[in-house]
């Protein structure tokens, strides 16, 4: 491997089997120009949605142990399950490949919205009330999973329990609506989520480092979209979501958004980078979801909150690609 202060060699995996695949490819493709900017070398690895591997047009084999194509490093710049899921990370821990972002464990915790909010319920870190709902005891049950949602109130967001992008969200306004849309849910995924509407205005923050002490929050960035929700169309349309840095909130909201980011990181034990999204009602703010392979698009907001704390592109894509090897390295330290 190379020494970590000079140029690396990063594979960008993009692509990948879920419905996320069109947003993977940009994602990897802003990575690589980027990447490039910085002086690197890349090797562009993409997944097709059968999952099959490809490198240049040719199919790429693994070996246990034996790295992948040369690279010092690899960017799984992957959204949704067999992506962000700890799927290829386990791949890639096998393989002995420093990766950027979170381990096998952080991923899969995060990537499931009911594990991830119970989480934040035994830690006592503030959020939306909500219910999980498995599709087995709908079936069962559908009269108990009814009165569960229907004490959340009005209105509510039904969402698959393991898709990112907001892909099969739907919001909920009216008591009849509510089988349609866990119906829906249950097409992506066998989990479902229903959360109560979160009050204020929607808020993310993005966070840089390692969990030992010195991971970072960047300034706060308020989302204001024309519809009802964040949708998918909303954060993938360009003009269709307007990002405000720094936003608009108290300095004591402020304080807090950037406090609970960086204390969400660590007690889900992510590493390298997340965006986590938030709700905030003047001075009161919830945690609502982290993200662990946010969006790298031109429209993506994990990239320009970060520039808007002084780190430009290429160099946050220089750090991530750093911090990986370090946390390989340290690992590597480690008798197992």
């Amino acid at each position: 491997m190379r020494s970590v202060a000079g140029a690396l060699t990063v594979a960008v995996l993009a692509g990948g089997r879920s419905s996320e695949h069109d947003v993977s490819l940009s994602s990897g493709a802003a990575i690589r120009e980027g990447l490039i900017a910085g002086g690197h070398g890349v090797v562009s690895i993409e997944i097709e949605r059968d999952g099959t591997w490809r490198s240049a047009g040719e199919l790429v084999s693994a070996r246990p142990g034996a790295g992948l194509l040369g690279a010092d490093v690899a960017f799984p710049a992957l959204h949704g399950p067999f992506g962000e899921d700890g799927s290829v990370q386990g791949l890639l821990e096998t393989l002995d490949v420093p990766y950027v972002g979170a381990g096998v464990a952080a991923s899969a915790l995060c990537m499931d919205k009911v594990l991830f909010k119970r989480l934040m319920s035994a830690v006592a870190l503030p959020q939306v009330a909500y219910v999980g709902a498995r599709e087995p005891r709908w079936r069962a049950a559908r009269e108990q999973t009814l009165a569960e949602v229907r004490a959340l109130g009005l209105p509510v967001f039904v969402k698959p329990a393991h898709l990112g992008s907001s892909v099969g969200i739907v919001k909920v306004s009216e008591p009849s609506a509510v089988v349609q849309a866990l119906e829906r849910a249950f097409a992506h995924d066998e989990l479902a989520i229903v959360e109560a509407s979160g009050p204020g205005i929607e808020v993310e923050c993005g966070v840089l480092g390692l969990p030992r002490g010195d991971a970072m929050a960047s300034e706060p960035g308020e989302i204001s979209f024309p519809g009802e929700f964040y949708d998918y169309e909303a954060k993938y349309t360009p003009g269709g979501m307007d990002l405000t840095v720094p936003a608009r909130i108290s300095p004591a909201a402020r304080s807090r958004v950037m406090e609970l980011a960086v204390e969400t990181f660590v007690q889900t034990g992510c590493e390298g980078l997340a965006r986590v999204d938030f709700f905030v009602d003047r001075d009161r703010v919830l945690v609502n979801e982290l993200n662990t392979m946010p969006g790298f698009t031109p429209t993506s907001v994990y990239a320009k909150l970060m520039s808007a704390s002084g780190i430009p592109y290429p160099e946050l894509l220089d750090r991530l690609c750093r911090l990986a090897i370090e946390r390989h390295e340290q690992r590597r330290r480690r008798r197992h």
